[in-house]
């Protein structure tokens, strides 16, 4: 229908009666008026498809968690390993070889804990150790999904974010990455951070059978470090269902 009225339109522009005619001014301002309001639906439809960081609860709240009492700090992983989980995100990661992990750290002390030393590892039934991988890694990826990138070296946390145009990733899948990115430097007292580590699984079937989290570097305010925190991530492929961390 929009097709023919902009037809009709274009056609009548090309006779200098009917561009003097009362018809060809209402017709333009209707195909004005229309595509105007396609454009706005539009808007809203590409806003709707834009990541949301999901709501954290306490740490000890999910399955695979490791709760430090006298220390009153926990920490949780929550694998986004299961498609229907994996639909908050516009990019399937699992298409690019990565498996997104939400990381929650939550401070029950009456003092703020550092995290800009801290260091998670992902450790696989082989002893392989995964890093979480940079931003600038996963835009690699992405723009050559073809080539094999080798795993993310050890970094501290918060991991580097970037700015540039990667090849061919969507401006949407930038912001996304960059948004979903763990990134707090700590966490201040009776409260929670959260946020998205990306680990390269590619060529592993099962990594998260037999595998460990294990994270270093959590220091109290007087620059203290925390005990390691070990989770079992059999602790939450054994739970009965996955914690609903969506909003």
């Amino acid at each position: 229908m929009l097709v023919e009225v902009v037809q009709d339109a274009l056609d009548a522009s090309y006779n200098p009666r009917m561009r003097k005619s009362s018809w060809f001014r209402i017709w333009t301002a209707n195909v004005v008026a229309v595509v105007a309001l396609l454009l706005l639906l539009a808007m809203f439809a590409s806003a709707g498809t834009e990541f949301v960081m999901p709501a954290a609860k306490e740490a000890r709240s999910y399955p695979a968690h490791d709760d430090h009492p006298s220390e009153k700090v926990a920490i949780a992983v929550d694998p986004y390993d299961l498609a229907d989980k994996a639909q908050i995100f516009h990019v399937n990661y699992a298409d690019y070889g990565y498996l997104p992990v939400f990381f929650v750290v939550t401070n029950n002390g009456d003092e703020p804990v550092a995290l800009s030393a801290m260091k998670p590892q992902l450790v696989t039934k082989n002893r392989t150790k995964l890093y979480p991988s940079s931003v600038d890694d996963l835009m690699r990826r992405m723009s050559r999904p073809s080539r094999n990138d080798q795993p993310g070296v050890q970094l501290p946390i918060p991991l580097p974010k970037s700015g540039k145009v990667k090849g061919s990733v969507s401006r949407q899948a930038q912001d996304e990455i960059n948004e979903a990115q763990f990134g707090a430097r700590s966490v201040e007292p009776h409260s929670t951070a959260s946020g998205f580590l990306f680990f390269d699984v590619s060529d592993m079937s099962t990594p998260l059978a037999g595998a460990n989290f294990y994270i270093t570097g959590v220091k109290d305010s007087g620059g203290n470090e925390l005990m390691y925190f070990e989770i079992p991530m059999e602790k939450y492929l054994s739970a009965p269902s996955a914690p609903a961390t969506q909003q």
